[in-house]
């Protein structure tokens, strides 16, 4: 039941919610009785801005995101220091401009990767011992001013004219408490996310509130909740394979609900103890055992499928994304951390599409990793050229060619890992290296029967520069014109993309099988041209459909973009491929 407990990944994320405990503990008190909790939440929010320049510049994410948040609380202040009923008008007024100035930096300067997402929803099967050291003096100086200041806090929180006539500076008391919540808020981002942030400043609090209004065992009892929630939710996240921010968050709901229905039909102790008890067992799961066979993991679809073909039954595959799940805001799981550290090799894509794998394996005790990106011939993306031309776009599986490096990669590292079964591996590779072959050679002869005139790409964001530049593709735009998911299309960009498509005579937009294709469709209907035909871009579909193993994904892409270029009047079927 509690084995989870024995892994260093979970360990740490204990002594992480433990030291933060007393932070949010106690802050949530003087938040709830203050009514900041929106405040918590947006300054949480608040710190987008900084993360994206932190990721785009590469440099430490809590240094970007507590610029933001000072610069969102010195704001703030500015703006509600007149009147305190000023604070949700100015916090929703700021917010908003450091929300557009995130959006703005992260789709047209950056084009920020999966880093941003991972700490906007944070993940404690990542914390590393600098998360322990902000969580510690954060504690520290959330005690220390709590001891010090917090009279004045209760005398300004309850009758601010009268503080001011007591001689109490309300400024001052109120500029260092929205700080320190700042501060606190910024530190947590690596556990709980800044999109969850209430979960451990308000939700605990507001809890304790319900059986207690006395301010000491109040924010007692906001501590410890703080602390059983943490540590709940992150067990509860390890045994069902959830986010742990989500299950902290879902357990303190749970928790509140339970404990304003006990105090609202007058419930006994021990029947809220053993409701209590009921909603946290309620996620146990179990656990895979690997039989002897060689355990590897592979962080993408393409690259699961590559490892069940070429292992076969003796390999035990983890694969970490899923069909029609978004590589590019991904947040790894504790089922992958767990996979990770009993695996033997450690498959990566590499190109910044899968950067939140490097924590998960320095947390599993660093297994060997072959980033199969970094095997890619000089088959250039676009107008890059060189050794490694993915590390321009990500995408290069879209080149069977880069395929046939991928599996000799993976054949090669299999049978070095596991010489009792290499003749295996070198069969089952031999084998689907030919089907490889035959699918580059049967796209290459289905689209010879469109005119080159007539091959016009546009999908749902710049995932095809591999496959059009093998196959001799115009590609005219993207709806998200960005080699990440996480952009977003701007207006302009979506003007510009319109008159592009009318004067190229652009029959079919393509949208991706993992994307909202609602603005694709809108486009489409703007155009004239169709947006019937998905493409399989960043991941294969799901069990059953066309694009489930890597060869469907690719023979259907080509099918859908004949049928597109030529108005439906061909298609692309390659036989041989099953």
């Amino acid at each position: 039941m509690f084995t989870a407990f024995h892994y260093a990944f979970v360990q740490r994320g204990v002594i992480e919610v433990l030291l933060l405990s007393v932070a949010a503990g106690l802050l949530g008190t003087w938040v709830v009785l203050r009514g900041l909790a929106f405040y918590v939440h947006a300054v949480g929010t608040a710190s987008f801005p900084g993360l994206v320049v932190a990721d785009g510049l590469s440099f430490a994410a809590p240094l970007g995101a507590g610029g933001a948040a000072l610069c969102f609380a010195v704001a703030l202040g500015r703006l509600a220091r007149h009147r305190r009923s000023d604070y949700d008008s100015a916090t929703a007024l700021v917010l908003v401009g450091a929300l557009a100035a995130g959006v703005i930096l992260a789709s047209d300067v950056f084009h920020s990767g999966s880093n941003v997402e991972t700490l906007l929803f944070g993940s404690l099967l990542v914390i590393g011992t600098h998360d322990l050291v902000l969580a510690a003096v954060a504690s520290a100086c959330v005690l220390v001013a709590s001891l010090l200041v917090g009279r004045r806090w209760l005398a300004v929180g309850f009758d601010p004219g009268s503080a001011t006539t007591l001689g109490v500076r309300v400024a001052w008391a109120d500029g260092l408490l929205v700080g320190l919540i700042a501060f606190a808020v910024v530190v947590a981002l690596a556990a709980i996310g800044a999109l969850l942030a209430s979960a451990l400043f308000v939700v605990p609090a507001a809890t304790a509130r319900l059986v207690t209004r006395r301010l000491v065992p109040w924010q007692l009892a906001s501590i410890g909740l703080v602390a059983l929630e943490g540590v709940g939710g992150l067990w509860l996240s390890v045994e069902a394979n959830v986010p742990p921010g989500a299950a902290i968050a879902v357990l303190g709901g749970g928790l509140f609900a339970v404990v304003a229905l006990a105090k609202s039909i007058r419930l006994r102790p021990v029947a809220l103890a053993a409701a209590a008890a009921t909603f946290l067992l309620a996620g146990c799961g179990g656990s895979t055992n690997a039989n002897g066979r060689l355990v590897v993991v592979g962080t993408t679809t393409q690259i699961g499928d590559w490892l069940h073909a070429v292992g076969g039954p003796d390999v035990l595959v983890h694969q970490i994304l899923q069909p029609n799940s978004d590589p590019h805001d991904y947040e790894p799981r504790p089922a992958d951390v767990e996979a990770t550290s009993s695996a033997k090799l450690v498959f990566e894509s590499g190109d910044r599409l899968d950067p939140w794998m490097g924590k998960v394996v320095s947390e599993a005790g660093n297994p060997r990793v072959i980033v199969l990106g970094d095997r890619v011939p000089d088959h250039v993306a676009g107008e890059t050229s060189g050794p490694e031309a993915s590390r321009f776009d990500p995408h290069w599986w879209h080149d069977p060619r880069n395929a046939e490096a991928a599996v000799a990669a993976i054949r090669d590292a299999l049978a070095a890992a596991d010489p009792a079964h290499a003749d295996g591996y070198r069969a089952r590779a031999s084998a689907y290296l030919r089907k490889l072959r035959r699918l580059d050679t049967g796209i290459a002869r289905c689209f010879a029967t469109v005119p080159r005139a007539e091959r016009k790409l546009v999908t749902s964001h710049d995932a095809f520069n591999y496959f059009a530049q093998r196959y001799g593709i115009d590609v005219i735009g993207a709806v998200i014109p960005s080699q990440t998911t996480q952009a977003q299309a701007s207006a302009g960009a979506t003007a510009k993309l319109i008159t592009l498509i009318r004067r190229e005579h652009v029959k079919a937009i393509f949208p991706e099988s993992s994307m909202n294709a609602a603005l694709a469709k809108a486009i489409a209907r703007d155009t004239g041209a169709r947006a019937d035909l998905t493409l399989y871009g960043d991941t294969l579909g799901p069990s059953g459909s066309p694009g489930a193993t890597y060869l469907g994904m690719e023979q259907a892409n080509a099918d859908a973009m004949v049928r597109g270029f030529t108005g439906g009047a061909r298609g692309c079927q390659i036989p041989g491929l099953g």
